[in-house]
């Protein structure tokens, strides 16, 4: 009789795989974002970075994640994206250093579009995580706030405050002092309306990817006594849960 193996135990499955979904959604749009940014295209007149066409997005994931999943969620995701971003930083600058190969004649190209100045890393760095923590809490709290009505309220309030923290921090601190005050604060508002008119123009669909989730997930959580701190992340939630029926 040939000997039984034994059985390995089901391990209990911690994340969704819509959850896992969304934050590989997020952290792609995040890194894209910062690598197309480089190119500056011009839009209805206006002069915007390539990055505009996709980082909005994270800003709308990172809504449906702090509306279905809560801050404390949200809060690992973001500093998920923040090392996810720094490893891509790194290897391209790796990549930068290493002694090319003598036939390749690329290395004043791939310096230029890929290669970062330490001044535009820290502003980007900086911004980003301004941003969207500043989005995050204020869609968390506009919630409890609200009882959960007026998504669209919340969606367009939290990217008012957090695309507009996010330009003011990058724009001012990679290029003040090398172009005029009136050009930074153009470049400011700029950034600012482009990603503001881009989230309520897809409106829309967060209410259906919200609704969607809401009811597969079987949550909805509002952030009762949530610590906000970025850093905090041992707090014990009183999250209230509210199952969908099926």
């Amino acid at each position: 009789m040939p000997e039984q193996l034994p059985q390995t135990p089901a391990l209990p499955r911690q994340y969704s795989v819509w959850l896992v979904l969304i934050v590989a959604l997020f952290v792609t749009c995040l890194l894209t974002a910062n690598i197309t940014a480089v190119k500056l295209v011009q839009i209805f007149g206006l002069i915007v970075p390539a990055g505009v066409v996709i980082f909005p997005l994270s800003y709308i994931i990172g809504d449906v994640l702090t509306e279905v999943y809560g801050y404390r969620q949200t809060r690992w995701v973001i500093w998920l994206g923040f090392l996810c971003n720094l490893i891509a930083v790194i290897a391209i600058w790796l990549g930068q250093i290493l002694p090319a190969a003598s036939f390749w004649d690329g290395q004043a190209a791939y310096e230029r579009i890929l290669g970062y100045t330490p001044r535009l890393l820290v502003a980007s760095f900086l911004a980003y995580l301004v941003g969207e923590f500043a989005n995050a809490i204020v869609l968390a709290k506009m919630k409890i706030a609200t009882r959960g009505r007026w998504l669209w309220m919340r969606t367009i309030g939290s990217t008012l405050v957090g695309q507009g923290l996010d330009s003011l921090v990058f724009v001012t601190l990679a290029f003040a002092g090398t172009i005029p005050m009136a050009g930074l604060a153009s470049a400011i508002i700029t950034q600012w309306l482009v990603k503001t008119v881009y989230e309520a123009a897809v409106t829309p669909l967060t209410y259906v990817v919200v609704a969607l989730l809401k009811r597969h997930e079987g949550l909805d959580v509002y952030d009762y006594g949530t610590r906000f701190n970025p850093l905090w992340a041992g707090e014990v939630m009183k999250e209230r849960r509210t199952a969908y029926d099926r």
